[in-house]
């Protein structure tokens, strides 16, 4: 075994030589990127960087061009369609929280729940021990619990994105993709995010697109700055937020 099926299977996402173009223009171009199983990663870099075609790809949203795409050291991504890979356990939160607003936030949590949507239409549908254990789980978690019967439409922004990320955790990924997370959000609530998202990481893999760099310093992990479809660097905050090319693409003097 070389040392390149080594990385791969001991990662549990690994991307190696992915490019991607759109009409001629190189979206994602020779991106090779590891996230270790237990990691949160942050992914910073300018609008245009490619940080969104990253991710679906991941989710298979789109198919790369060439390159490897694997989960868990064995499943290749881009052989599967976006409910496989949904399935193999790769949640995804988008920027704008897409919540039920009419139903209560217990509701929009057990609608989320990874249970057989045919059977849960049917009359005798009832959840589990394990279900109702989960949910209260995750309220706790998203700091909700006291609200569990509000309608999620009367939540304030950060509380929706809380909510959403919570949907996530209802299905028990392995891996979070989470774009922009405080985007619109109080210093409060951005603080608080920090907090929920470090605590999620105890138990899971989670990879974050931000472009505030108080919340990226808050979580204390690796950052990936991406640019022009590749890595322009990576390591930590200061590091990256220190290197000379970071500052001219994005950061600014």
């Amino acid at each position: 075994m070389n040392v390149r099926d080594t990385r791969a299977t001991s990662a549990l996402l690994y991307l190696d030589g992915v490019h991607v173009s759109f009409d001629g223009f190189h979206a994602i171009n020779n991106l090779s990127l590891t996230l270790a199983p237990g990691e949160m990663r942050a992914i910073i870099g300018p609008n245009g960087a490619g940080k969104t075609t990253m991710m679906d790809i991941i989710t298979g949203k789109t198919k790369p061009d060439e390159g490897e795409v694997l989960f868990d050291g064995v499943t290749d991504l881009t052989r599967l369609d976006e409910t496989r890979i949904a399935e193999l356990g790769i949640g995804r939160k988008f920027q704008k929280p897409t919540v039920f607003e009419s139903q209560t936030i217990e509701d929009n949590l057990l609608l989320a729940l990874n249970v057989d949507h045919r059977v849960k239409g049917t009359l005798f549908w009832r959840e589990s021990k394990a279900e109702s254990e989960r949910i209260e789980k995750v309220l706790e978690t998203i700091r909700l619990t006291d609200a569990r019967d509000r309608l999620a439409g009367s939540l304030s922004h950060g509380q929706k994105q809380w909510l959403e990320i919570g949907m996530l955790l209802a299905q028990d990924p392995k891996l979070l993709l989470v774009d922009e997370p405080v985007a619109g959000m109080t210093d409060v609530e951005t603080h608080q995010t920090a907090e929920l998202l470090k605590e999620i990481n105890r138990e899971k893999t989670i990879m974050v697109v931000e472009h505030d760099m108080t919340f990226v310093r808050e979580l204390g992990v690796k950052v990936t700055c991406l640019h022009e479809g590749t890595v322009l660097a990576e390591g930590t905050i200061d590091q990256v937020s220190s290197n000379e090319r970071v500052i001219e693409v994005y950061l600014g003097r």
